[in-house]
């Protein structure tokens, strides 16, 4: 595969991030990185799936990962010619299949005609792309990101968040759960009169995740190195089946004054878990 043909490219990356700066790391660093994020792995799936677009790459991505969904609630799905628009809100157990399986759910029900609100690292990925709605959580473009929800919000299309942010953890009781799903899928939804769709996605990710996840949090890292192991993630959960469960559409008038929209999100969450 020549360097053009490279999607996931870690020496680039470095280079583009530190400049001359990226001869100085250690090249061992830079060969656990490649493995750790499976480079090549990942590109020659990139590059066999180059011609797929949208959400027939999505269903390539659920084929290639050997996801089995089974899939609860199908009929709670709203009509895809009822002419509303709907906010589609999860949990976000896995970090990456999860985001894939329910894409290509909803992609293939509704025509394609959904975006998801996205980290912009996942913008490099060719046949995501045009479903997504950028959001650089990690540099300067952060204050772009209410302009990014309103386009979203604003657009002909349907949307697919996961409110958390990052995908669940483990907390001390052994649970593992969202952290608190952030307002804004609220209020866009009531200010666009969105009715909220709630999915719930069974699943976890590995012991050593949450661990490295914990300890992160621990040490009150900056960078979220627990990320760099999701793709590794990714690969652990090949051929398992997964539940989705498909809730009722919640009116958006049902949010009203009575709570804060932060204590509507929690309160969306907490059905989210009872799904």
């Amino acid at each position: 595969m020549s360097e053009m043909e490279k999607t996931i490219d870690i020496d680039k990356v470095l280079k583009d991030k530190m400049g001359a700066k990226a001869k100085w790391v250690p090249r061992p660093l830079v060969s656990w990185l490649k493995r750790t994020v499976h480079q090549d792995r990942v590109n020659a799936f990139l590059w066999e799936s180059r011609e797929l677009k949208g959400t027939p790459w999505l269903k390539a991505c659920v084929e290639y990962l050997e996801m089995t969904l089974d899939i609860e609630g199908e009929e709670n799905l709203p009509s895809k010619d009822d002419g509303r628009l709907y906010t589609f809100v999860s949990n976000h157990p896995l970090g990456g299949p999860d985001g894939v399986a329910l894409g290509s759910i909803i992609g293939e029900h509704y025509d394609g005609n959904f975006r998801y609100l996205v980290n912009d690292l996942l913008m490099n990925l060719p046949g995501l792309a045009p479903l997504c709605i950028p959001i650089n959580k990690t540099g300067k473009q952060s204050r772009d990101f209410p302009a990014m929800v309103e386009a979203g919000f604003k657009s002909d299309h349907h949307m697919l968040m996961f409110p958390a942010g990052l995908c669940s953890r483990k907390g001390s009781d052994g649970q593992i759960r969202d952290l608190d799903w952030k307002k804004t899928f609220i209020s866009k939804s009531v200010e666009t009169h969105r009715d909220i769709v709630p999915i719930h996605f069974s699943g976890q990710n590995s012991d050593k995740f949450y661990n490295i996840a914990n300890w992160c949090k621990r040490l009150n890292l900056k960078f979220n190195v627990a990320m760099l192991y999701l793709v590794d993630e990714m690969y652990k959960n090949v051929g398992k089946t997964f539940r989705v469960a498909i809730g009722k559409p919640i009116p958006w008038e049902t949010f009203d004054k009575s709570r804060s929209a932060a204590q509507w999100a929690q309160w969306v969450k907490e059905n989210v878990y009872k799904l």
